[in-house]
């Protein structure tokens, strides 16, 4: 069954039935503003890397925080649906803040997945995941496939 929680609220009861299950979590977090091919192949990779994968999702504040005042384009409730029905995610997670360190250190994950343009030092709340006996694995971007080229396309298209 799909589950979406917000900053975390009922977490803590899911996560320990799923270490007494001895299931390996997985953990990664985005925007994820309008789902394409590169979204998609990207879950079914950090899926591939444990049993269950729980998915932080920037709120809409978190993302206007980021990415500045005209993003998101989907809002948070949508974006979270079509996450949570993607083969690949097992829950999904809401936050507020700008970045997911205090989702991270909740969770402890024992993967922590990124795109591979993050160098793992760079990775937020990878020291925390090492500390605690996880492992953090990078993934190869699938080129020219972000929200932000979608958008500009959309804008190039429509402003002629």
């Amino acid at each position: 069954m799909k589950r979406i929680f917000y900053t975390g609220e009922g977490l803590q009861e899911l996560l320990r039935e799923l270490r007494a299950e001895k299931k390996k979590i997985v953990f990664t977090n985005g925007v994820f503003d309008i789902i394409h091919m590169g979204h998609v192949e990207y879950l079914l990779e950090a899926k591939s890397m444990g049993d269950v994968l729980i998915v932080g999702l920037n709120s809409d504040s978190s993302v206007k925080m980021i990415k500045g005042d005209k993003r998101p384009i989907v809002p948070e409730v949508n974006r979270a649906f079509v996450l949570s029905n993607l083969k690949p995610v097992d829950f999904v997670v809401i936050f507020d803040e700008d970045n997911p360190f205090n989702l991270i250190s909740n969770v402890l994950p024992d993967v922590l997945v990124k795109g591979a343009d993050w160098s793992e030092d760079k990775i937020v709340g990878a020291d925390v995941v090492k500390n605690n006996g996880g492992e953090i694995k990078r993934i190869k971007f699938v080129e020219n496939n972000s929200s932000t080229n979608i958008i500009d396309k959309i804008i190039q298209l429509y402003t002629k």
